[in-house]
């Protein structure tokens, strides 16, 4: 059974638009692109190790 009370007292409302959107600006967020990018960097630099 649901405890009403409990739910209500727990209950944390969501975040507004404006909230989120400032969130997700503020926050170092890496995607797929950027480790990829890492990737093809270090090995480049790996290649050019090897050379040296």
């Amino acid at each position: 059974m649901i405890e009403f009370q409990e739910e209500i007292r727990r209950f944390k409302p969501s975040l507004d638009v404006e909230d989120i959107e400032d969130a997700i600006a503020k926050s170092d967020l890496t995607d797929m692109n950027d480790i990829m990018m890492q990737l093809v960097q270090d090995g480049i630099a790996a290649g050019r190790a090897h050379e040296i």
